[in-house]
């Protein structure tokens, strides 16, 4: 073997070979699979998994505690129940158990906004991961007074539940969610966003539907306590689970340091500022205002009216006017939920990459520049890979290192056609809009199942928003605009339930509460609408951002070269 100036005294031996007979083929093979077993973005998607089924255990089991300790405190102010059948069963007790779970459902909603905005501004402050642990160790105290509430019943015990729920404010489901997926938006290479926004999407219906049925299950068994009990160990088991598998960002990384962190109250309300229009610079060098993270979030919101209520509309459905029990309605819910982790698992991210390459197809001018630019990219990666011959490309030595090195996020590897997405996303409220459509002409109990199973396939609405929203957006801005669009999701929710609730109350007075359905159906069409306005900026421009700094105004142009429609991402390949 030949050698010259640059070939070191002591070879160095390659991870995939570790000497020229191979004799490390097994080892290689078994370290090979542990590597993708625990590779960053499985250790994120279990985490999205376990955390929801810990916050799912107690879902069914609490309205069925209010509804007992409702019925505990009747019989404190009323002569024992004599007659036959279930005491419970008195319209006074049915009634103050809607109530209080109404005040409930309120009071989370609420403090899960506030918690929102929390979750944002502490990400910012001390990084994901321990905004993370906060957000899942503090609904373990929850659950633990919620087990007081449960042990005391009653009027007590009511009270203790209510109050639980300003614990939400610190942490709760809205706020790991978001978390995640800004982990999600930091550590995973900008091509493969969208798909892992799906997988992450789709493990939370997993455990959301797994928790339901086994929540259930366990409260019927062991008492109403015990699914409490359970979710407490859950929840101390993936945050010990969080601290050692999630990745750690530090805070002054997130952005790569594109843009200075915005202090004081204005960082607390700084997601809402995202949802303005932004102002791009062209090729030309003109300055010009871009409303595509405006319609973008505007098309959302009009799309979680139309699908988000569509789960309790069938449920609502089948029990009037087919006669579903609790238990015909707990296993079409379950349908529901198990579809949609299929689809988003297994069908979604198969969907997005060939999409893409079919899109690529199309525009054979963008297919090339993609060429280029893998390839590109792996001559950096085989550069980065050969023996430093020069000083500053050594290693630090070890006692001068860090104890934990911090993550951040992944460079681009090849232009992938992210204008996929934003198809995608379109189509894909069509296609809900069609498909709710078709409940309306259900005739047949089976019907109902039938439908549940095939609505989840459209609904990869929220990860295909989130992709095309952080391809939109400067990497600075990417944690806020994710937190901005799940305030949108939030508001849109909340306002769902009064808006369909309403129609589907005035259209049953009127015998055509299949027509609840069209209603549904058309709102998700005209959200499909606003999102024809919604593009990337031109080829080649770049985003103005305003910063303030010390209180001086001024404007920064983000390293991030925005890639017009089409793009992959908003980062700079070179940065």
């Amino acid at each position: 073997m030949t050698g010259n100036e640059t070939t070191p005294l002591i070879a160095r031996v390659a991870d995939d070979n570790i000497d020229a007979n191979g004799n490390n083929d097994q080892k290689k093979g078994l370290a090979s699979w542990f590597y993708r077993i625990f590779d960053v973005e499985n250790r994120i998607l279990f985490a999205g998994l376990i955390i929801t089924l810990s916050f799912s255990f107690t879902q069914v089991p609490l309205f069925y505690a209010v509804y007992l300790m409702e019925c505990d405190d009747y019989y404190t102010k009323h002569p024992p129940y004599q007659g036959s059948g279930d005491r419970c069963s008195v319209d006074e007790i049915n009634s103050g158990t809607a109530t209080q779970f109404s005040i409930l459902a309120m009071s989370s909603t609420f403090c899960g906004t506030l918690n929102l905005f929390l979750a944002g501004w502490t990400v910012k402050k001390v990084g994901p991961r321990l905004a993370l642990l906060a957000q899942i160790f503090v609904p373990a105290i929850r659950v633990a007074c919620q087990i007081v509430a449960v042990a005391a019943g009653g009027r007590a015990g009511i009270v203790i539940f209510q109050a639980t729920q300003i614990v939400t404010i610190f942490g709760g489901p809205v706020g790991y969610i978001l978390i995640i997926n800004i982990i999600v938006g930091e550590v995973v290479k900008p091509a493969r966003r969208t798909i892992v926004f799906g997988l992450l999407q789709g493990c939370f219906m997993l455990g959301s539907g797994t928790g339901l049925l086994t929540g259930g299950k366990i409260g019927g068994i062991w008492g109403v306590r015990r699914p409490f009990d359970v979710a407490f160990v859950a929840f101390l088991i993936s945050t010990v689970y969080a601290r050692f598998a999630m990745p750690y960002i530090s805070p002054a990384s997130m952005g790569d340091g594109a843009k200075p962190q915005v202090k004081g109250i204005a960082g607390f309300f700084a997601p809402l500022k995202v949802i303005s229009s932004q102002r791009i610079t062209l090729r030309s060098g003109v300055t010009r205002k871009h409303l595509g993270v405006l319609f973008l979030c505007l098309g959302v919101f009009i799309g979680v009216l139309a699908t988000d209520y569509t789960a309790l509309l069938i449920q609502l459905y089948a029990t009037t006017y087919y006669h579903f029990d609790q238990n015909d309605s707990g296993w079409l819910m379950s349908e529901f939920s198990f579809m949609r982790a299929f689809f988003l698992l297994f069908v979604f991210p198969r969907v997005i990459s060939t999409g893409r390459k079919w899109h690529l197809s199309r525009h054979p001018n963008k297919l090339k520049a993609a060429k280029q630019s893998k390839s590109q990219a792996q001559q950096e990666e085989d550069a980065a890979a050969e023996f430093p011959t020069h000083p500053e490309q050594l290693d630090a030595p070890v006692a001068t290192q860090a104890g934990e090195e911090p993550i951040s996020a992944e460079p681009l590897e090849g232009k992938e056609d992210t204008a996929f997405d934003l198809f995608f996303l379109r189509s894909s409220l069509v296609l809900d809009g069609l498909l709710t459509m078709c409940v309306a002409f259900t005739t047949q109990k089976w019907h109902i199942y039938l439908a549940a199973g095939a609505l989840p396939f459209a609904s990869g609405t929220a990860p295909a928003a989130k992709g095309v929203l952080t391809a939109m957006v400067s990497s600075s801005q990417r944690a806020d605009a994710l937190n901005a669009l799940t305030l949108i999701e939030n508001i849109g929710r909340l306002l769902t339930m009064g808006l369909f609730g309403f129609i589907f109350a005035a259209l049953s007075e009127a015998h055509k509460p299949h027509l609840t359905f069209f209603c549904n159906a058309a709102i998700a069409l005209i959200a499909s609408g606003v999102l024809l306005f919604c593009t990337f900026p031109p080829e080649g421009s770049r985003l103005v951002e305003d910063v303030d700094q010390n209180g001086d105004e001024g404007q920064a142009v983000t390293n991030g070269t925005q890639q017009g429609y089409g793009s992959t991402a908003n980062e700079d390949p070179e940065h």
